[in-house]
């Protein structure tokens, strides 16, 4: 297909949250580099990681004026030097920067194949979401049959699809959400749902795992419920995996570590594991297959918004809008493959 000089992109414009988000249509068409390759976007998830960037909380995060966006599907266009895997014409998906507009690059190495079958809305979850939930339960948190987990936010994209697996892979799962997702989280086969925004967690854990606490805990809040995370580990045995701060920092010194808090804590960034570790990366892509090949994972249409829309889409975003394939919750896409209208 014919590329063009400039495109239709959303740019962040200030760092007071997305509502100065504007639609562009000059945007320079980027061009791919060594190791990278070209997309077409079809469709590009919305994060919560979107929003933090937008109102400047994000660490390291861009600075306005900047294409907004980071997770996209769609048609490889055009390599760079060096590609050997993804050609033009596959589809794919993955994380980059600007994914919010009608052509971004994408590191070749992580650009994963769009499942035979699924749409690019669908395939959102396999750059983000799902390779973050086995990393937390399988290399990280090592995870095995008769093991007790403690999964945070259940009822969002990345929860979801770690209670499913983490039933697989035969463990009890104590899950927490909020009272109106309790039933949503059930249905997932989590053993145990608890109110996230009541109660003494780490007691109610203690009560249901007898006193002896979890092997492994999913934090991806932050804040007080990081706290709960410690005190409901094993102590010296058990993992703590964080990957999420959605409720603000969470401070812990090494005299907590030594007297309190004998646990296993573990920083999870899925694009820092791409870079730095890909072999596991690989390792992981591998396994999500073979869930996928299973049943036990399996994907649902997301809500779709135009490219236009998005700064209206990215400003009050589903409470799962990092859900984008799991079947209860889904989440939030934008699609900016085809004509629409301007803002």
């Amino acid at each position: 297909m014919s590329i063009p000089a400039t495109m239709r992109a959303l740019q962040q414009t200030s760092l007071n949250g997305p509502r100065d988000m504007r639609l562009i249509t000059d945007a320079p068409v980027p061009s791919p580099g060594q190791g990278e390759v070209l997309i077409h976007v079809t469709a590009a998830g919305v994060n919560f990681a979107d929003i933090s960037k937008a109102h400047g909380t994000f660490l390291n995060g861009p600075q306005p004026p900047y294409l907004a966006g980071f997770e996209a599907a769609g048609e490889v266009v055009a390599v760079g030097e060096a590609v050997t895997g993804p050609q033009p014409g596959a589809r794919v998906v993955g994380v980059g920067s600007g994914a919010f507009a009608e052509y971004m690059v994408l590191p070749a190495a992580a650009a994963v194949p769009v499942p035979s079958g699924w749409t690019e809305q669908q395939a959102l979850c396999l750059a983000v979401n799902w390779p973050t939930a086995l990393a937390a339960l399988k290399p990280l948190g090592g995870v095995t049959a008769g093991h007790v987990v403690l999964i945070h936010a259940a009822a969002g994209g990345t929860g979801q699809a770690a209670v499913r697996m983490a039933k697989h892979y035969g463990a009890t799962v104590i899950a927490t959400a909020s009272p109106a997702k309790h039933e949503t989280v059930r249905a997932l086969g989590a053993d145990h749902v608890l109110d996230s925004r009541g109660g003494d967690l780490a007691v109610e854990v203690a009560e249901l795992t007898g006193g002896s606490g979890v092997d492994v805990v999913l934090e991806s809040a932050g804040g007080a419920s990081f706290a709960a995370s410690l005190a409901a580990a094993k102590r010296v045995t058990g993992r703590v995996v964080v990957y999420g701060v959605a409720d603000g920092e969470a401070l812990i010194t090494n005299w907590e570590l030594v007297y309190k808090h004998q646990v296993h804590i573990i920083g999870l960034n899925i694009g820092v594991l791409i870079q730095a570790a890909p072999q596991i990366f690989g390792e992981l892509m591998g396994e999500l297959s073979a869930l996928i090949a299973a049943g036990v994972l399996a994907p649902s249409l997301p809500t779709v918004y135009e490219l236009a829309d998005g700064p209206g889409s990215t400003r009050s975003p589903p409470t799962s809008a990092s859900g984008r394939c799991d079947r209860a919750g889904p989440g939030a896409a934008l699609r900016s493959g085809r004509p629409v209208r301007r803002a």
